[in-house]
């Protein structure tokens, strides 16, 4: 009888929290002590919560704004560093690095798999120097406007300005700042046409 009402009593919660014992069990010979480890595992254990939570819970989780939303998978470099308005929405499996500071505008969307950088690694690589705390690691701040619907599998690369009400066609790279109200597709992202081209009535 003790035994039923105990078992009414457990809630998920406490399901998880024995298997991820269990699982930390097994594990336990592969971590590594050390500054670096030691610094980036909180944030491991942070996104892997937050795995646990609904879209808006989620958003709401990792400090974002209002009417925020995150799905799953996504993920996000350097929060702390992340400037965020509300009401945007963060796709599945989207990647936004905030390490070289990140601004993103109210209302705007972040497609499926979207990939947002501040920094590369591109000179680390190439010198042959790609080590853990790197000064070849360039990072410079990233902005993101108002209103603007970045669709899937886009990149955009450091140091970029995307303005207002600005539309990313799929599997586009921004390598350039784009000028606000138009719609850019291609690799490098060029212009393709204007909402006011868009909306004019034909003659």
């Amino acid at each position: 009888m003790n035994d039923q009402v105990e078992d009414r009593q457990r809630s998920p919660a406490h399901e998880i929290l024995e298997l991820l014992q269990s699982e930390l069990a097994a594990a336990a010979p592969f971590f590594r002590t050390g500054e670096r480890n030691e610094r980036l595992r909180p944030g491991i254990i942070r996104r892997l919560v937050a795995e646990l939570m609904t879209d808006d819970e989620r958003a709401a989780y990792l400090g974002l704004g209002e009417g925020c939303r995150v799905r799953e998978n996504a993920k996000i470099i350097s929060p702390e560093k992340l400037v965020c308005g509300k009401y945007v929405n963060v796709g599945e499996g989207s990647i936004l690095d905030a390490s070289g500071g990140l601004e993103i505008g109210d209302h705007t969307s972040i497609g499926l798999y979207v990939m947002v950088w501040t920094h590369s690694s591109h000179l680390a690589n190439l010198t042959l120097r790609n080590v853990p705390g790197s000064t070849l690691i360039t990072r410079k701040p990233t902005r993101i406007g108002r209103g603007c619907f970045l669709a899937g599998h886009s990149v955009v690369l450091p140091g970029v300005t995307i303005g207002d009400r600005t539309m990313v066609l799929p599997g586009s790279v921004v390598a350039n700042d784009v000028e606000g109200g138009c719609i850019v597709a291609g690799a490098p992202a060029q212009k393709f046409t204007s909402w006011a081209d868009m909306v004019r009535p034909q003659s």
